[in-house]
């Protein structure tokens, strides 16, 4: 059994349209939602001027499939959602990183695994420690002391909606 985890932002139209799609696409191709974190609202990455996003992490599982599988799926899910890559970090309507598969260490520079940047970004361990409290970044460590790691600001500013969280799930 392949197990990923799998992050979705949006900050772009229908935000929470964007997740469920995301969602939806990812039970289309097979995948079997185990968990989906709540959604949280957070300001967004990178330096680009643009709206907050909108993340949630969700942990997927499928018999047969491999990273690049679950690559594919992913890159399916934001052309659905028609993610366009104008601007590295800029807008979008769906964005969906790989963070983990079945806790595989790839340096590929198409699919790095564990997501190169996972443990560093509190959007990113926030909801991944609600699916998974005991969960662990690949030659990094447990979610939970990564997220405690972090600068008190940067955690707080993942802020849960949970007025999206239902219509998300």
């Amino acid at each position: 059994m392949s197990r990923a985890v799998l992050s979705l932002g949006s900050n772009i139209g229908d935000r929470i349209g964007n997740l469920r799609g995301a969602l939806a696409t990812l039970r289309a191709a097979g995948a079997r939602v185990v968990a989906v974190s709540p959604v949280y609202a957070t300001a967004p990455w990178g330096g680009v001027e643009q709206d907050d996003f909108l993340n949630a992490v969700v942990v997927v599982e499928d018999p047969v499939s491999r990273p690049r599988d679950w690559l594919t799926r992913a890159r399916a899910a934001e052309s659905r959602a028609g993610r366009t890559r104008d601007v590295r970090w800029g807008p979008r309507t769906l964005d969906v990183d790989v963070l983990d598969v079945d806790g595989t260490v790839d340096d590929d520079p198409e699919l790095t695994l564990p997501h190169p940047r996972a443990h560093e970004r509190a959007f990113v361990l926030v909801p991944w420690f609600d699916v998974d409290p005991d969960a662990e970044v690949a030659g990094r460590g447990r979610v939970a002391d990564l997220l405690a790691a972090l600068p008190a600001d940067e955690r707080d500013g993942v802020r849960r909606d949970d007025t999206a969280l239902e219509a998300a799930r």
